[in-house]
């Protein structure tokens, strides 16, 4: 009988690690998405939120691309050029509306992505110095003036017929929403665990039976989706645009170093790292820039030399100390039994 009652204590055990687990997972893709809802009550200015949202999503496919697999991409702002160029496509020439040609904006990253697959063979510098050349040689695709029929080359884009800074808005809160459950499913998900699996050792993976090709393929894909619809949300939002905005590689920066100081390879850190960073660029870069290169560069020092789990690293190394204070505070012996 105690044997059956502890393997019943012990399954009741599991199913309550089950029930929180899944709690955890729901609450990670509420929060974010409910405050982004709730925001606009609070700021009135929705092209900021909606900016924020924009790198909230691509600070998670950083953390998609990078926190799983390990590749840096400083080429990450392709994906989102392509997506704001393919909603463009899509509504001077395929007649969508906005709603449709942000879910092709998506689409044509993907595309992109597709297409660069290869660029998974390199490793390390290589493969961040490659991406930033296909990102930059996809900006001279876009801008140059024989392709002015199809994305009007170096003059900009225009979608001020489908503008709609509520819909923008809205449609960005759907995008957050999915990149959070994207982020959730991926950590909880076999192709999270093999991803995980091949970035600690890609040749003990491999021995194992993983595909290590195919499972990059699927994180490099996923988080060309998010970017592209970044990017197709971004460029309704704003509605006017040039190559040079949307193939900045300061974009690529900024998702990089905010999913760095929030902490890759978690679910809720590239969305405080983009929060707290972009609102303080929101107050400081824009008047000042240089202030904010140099906060920008401490920031990153900081990350390298002391930081390298990010925000995420400290909240969770605070929450372990703060449990081991309880648990010896707690187990104080009396007459021979425990206080607790």
């Amino acid at each position: 009988m105690p044997n059956v009652a502890a393997g019943a204590s012990g399954q009741r055990a599991t199913s309550a690690q089950i029930w929180r687990r899944r709690a955890i997972d729901l609450a990670s893709v509420l929060v974010p998405t409910v405050l982004f809802a709730l925001a606009r009550t609070v700021d009135s200015n929705l092209l900021l939120l909606v900016s924020i949202m924009v790198y909230v999503v691509l600070a998670q496919g950083v953390n998609v691309i990078y926190g799983f697999t390990g590749y840096l991409p400083f080429g990450y702002v392709g994906f989102f050029g392509a997506g704001a160029y393919g909603a463009y496509v899509a509504v001077a020439h395929l007649g969508a509306n906005a709603v449709e040609a942000t879910a092709l904006g998506g689409v044509a990253a993907v595309l992109v992505g597709v297409v660069l697959i290869p660029l998974l063979r390199l490793r390390g510098a290589y493969f961040a110095i490659a991406s930033l050349a296909a990102a930059l040689a996809l900006s001279s695709i876009v801008s140059n003036p024989a392709v002015t029929s199809v994305t009007n080359g170096p003059y900009g884009a225009d979608l001020t017929r489908v503008f709609s800074s509520g819909g923008s808005y809205w449609t960005a809160v759907v995008i957050v929403a999915l990149a959070m459950v994207s982020v959730v499913a991926l950590r909880r998900s076999r192709l999270g665990l093999l991803l995980r699996a091949v970035r600690a050792d890609q040749v003990s993976a491999s021995c194992a039976g993983v595909n290590v090709v195919a499972a990059r393929t699927g994180a490099w894909l996923l988080s060309a989706l998010l970017a592209g619809l970044a990017g197709a949300v971004y460029a309704w939002s704003i509605s006017v645009f040039y190559p040079t905005a949307v193939f900045d590689t300061t974009i690529s920066l900024f998702a990089i170093v905010f999913a760095l100081f929030g902490g890759v390879g978690t679910v809720l850190g590239p969305v405080v790292g983009a929060v707290v960073l972009y609102y303080v660029y929101n107050a400081i870069g824009v008047n000042d820039p240089q202030y904010f290169q140099l906060i920008f560069g401490v920031v990153i020092v900081i990350i390298a030399l002391f930081l390298p789990g990010g925000l995420a690293a400290l909240a969770l190394g605070a929450r372990r100390r703060l449990g081991a204070r309880r648990g010896l505070g707690g187990a104080q012996p009396v007459g021979g039994s425990d206080v607790r």
